[in-house]
């Protein structure tokens, strides 16, 4: 294994995390188990071991928590916080959400999301240039996350700017404390409200829901913790993972005029270049394991109790995978990739984000067939978790 003088990888690292392609590339090919000294971790780059791992989370738990500092720093694992859950607790809790978000909410959210993206595209025709994730990106996942969930649209901003203010890194080093805590608080009011008045909402599923416990045997209810927790991952990922694809999409594209044409020529090929963003580009590229037993890979012991991270965003860049993995090919045929996870911790949200990105790319183009990214005024968020623009002005 090279030694961190020769390769150094640091998710907190605000240089890496602007361009990480090269440092992951020369982990894939020289430090397939790479170890962090400084933060004490190990992390997979290619995509098997990535695949091999997230499959098997008997051997890499999620229960210990899903960010490096809530691992390292030992915090605990809030209620109904259930991607930081394993099985049979991790199903139990899912299933749950599975009545709650259901194809059929999905499908029947299509017409309100084109009209969503006529409100916020409509008004920027003829302007000559705006920011797509600060005028249109960041706010189409907002109101459709906030109208699923049960949140009022005079609340959503204020939560969303809450939410992205509390992941966001204040410097290029782990954090003192994990926000994962606190996910739930913001919305403790809305709770109380959906009690006295029952909707068609996600809010007021969890709040009937009963199911039997599996640590008990006993039927019961969600406790309000559980369901804060439920709705604060559900928001957050609902918001700031669709956010950052649709700000993919507008750099990716404008980086590769002659893709974009093709989509535009042929309609048909926007769910494929959707699939393809989320590949090159992955919305959350890093994620937390921790051993439960002692594991071979490499040739080098992985031991009981060692905090792993699983990089998706480099596993979809390896050439042991996809041919030409570091080209964006809206005709590449994509059958797997990482970018939603694998197994029992498989994306809930996939769907919607695949459905949210569809329809936002159709839009997009119908209004605005070709544009340049002005980079000067471009915005990347750091964050522990997730990857991906704050601000892309574009030039039509």
């Amino acid at each position: 294994m090279s030694t961190a003088t020769e390769i150094y990888y640091d998710p907190y690292d605000f240089d890496i995390d602007t361009d990480p392609y090269p440092v992951w590339k020369r982990m894939r090919d020289e430090a397939p188990l790479y170890y962090n000294e400084r933060y004490n971790f190990y992390a997979l780059s290619r995509y098997a071991d990535v695949e091999q791992a997230s499959i098997n989370w008997k051997t890499y738990t999620s229960s210990k928590g899903i960010q490096l500092e809530m691992v390292q720093h030992n915090y605990p694992v809030p209620p109904g916080l259930f991607i930081a859950e394993d099985p049979p607790e991790h199903d139990m809790h899912r299933l749950i959400l599975s009545r709650a978000v259901t194809p059929r909410r999905v499908l029947a959210l299509e017409p309100r999301i084109r009209e969503l993206c006529a409100e916020y595209l409509d008004p920027l025709v003829g302007s000559g240039r705006f920011d797509l994730v600060d005028d249109f990106g960041a706010h189409l996942p907002m109101r459709v996350i906030g109208a699923l969930v049960g949140i009022p649209e005079e609340s959503q901003v204020e939560l969303r700017d809450q939410l992205e203010e509390t992941s966001r890194l204040k410097s290029a080093e782990m954090p003192e404390e994990s926000a994962v805590g606190t996910i739930g608080v913001p919305y403790v009011k809305y709770l109380a409200y959906r009690r006295e008045h029952p909707a068609d909402d996600f809010l007021s599923v969890l709040i009937q829901a009963r199911f039997t416990d599996v640590s008990t045997g006993q039927e019961r209810g969600l406790t309000d913790q559980e369901i804060l927790n439920y709705v604060g991952q559900l928001y957050a990922a609902g918001n700031e993972t669709t956010a950052r694809l649709i700000g993919w999409m507008g750099k990716v594209l404008s980086d590769n005029p002659d893709q974009r044409a093709a989509v535009v020529a042929d309609p048909s090929l926007v769910p494929a270049a959707v699939e393809e963003t989320l590949r090159y580009e992955v919305p959350s590229p890093i994620q937390i394991r921790v051993m439960t037993e002692s594991e071979q890979v490499h040739g080098q012991t992985l031991a009981e109790g060692a905090t792993v991270a699983l990089l998706t965003g480099s596993a979809n860049r390896d050439e042991r995978a996809f041919e030409d993995p570091d080209t964006f090919n809206v005709h590449r045929k994509i059958d797997r990739h990482v970018t939603f996870g694998v197994g029992v911790h498989y994306c809930f949200g996939a769907a919607l984000a695949r459905v949210e990105g569809r329809i936002a790319l159709e839009e997009i183009l119908k209004r605005f067939p070709s544009w340049e990214a002005d980079m000067s005024g471009a915005e990347l968020i750091h964050t522990s978790t997730l990857r991906g623009y704050r601000k892309l002005p574009i030039v039509l």
